[in-house]
């Protein structure tokens, strides 16, 4: 199977609590999985892994952002 970001994608990330995160849609089997990832400058702090899949791109992008800031807000 293969997996790619869409390319439609917003790649800025969202800052939240002086965190960098990002909602990924990851084209898959006819929908899109999410996933989230969290920065902080250059170092990678935490990524979801397939936090599972949406019809389309804009919801799987929110779900791995909603997971990115609940992330943050029990561990950060």
């Amino acid at each position: 199977m293969t997996l790619a970001i869409h390319a439609r994608q917003k790649m800025e990330p969202e800052t939240y609590k002086g965190y960098a995160i990002w909602g990924h849609a990851i084209v898959q089997d006819g929908g899109y999985a999410s996933s989230g990832t969290i920065t902080c400058g250059t170092k990678l702090i935490e990524g979801s892994g397939v936090l599972g899949n949406f019809e389309t791109d804009e919801e799987a992008r929110l779900a791995g952002l909603d997971w990115a800031r609940a992330w943050v807000d029990s561990h950060g």
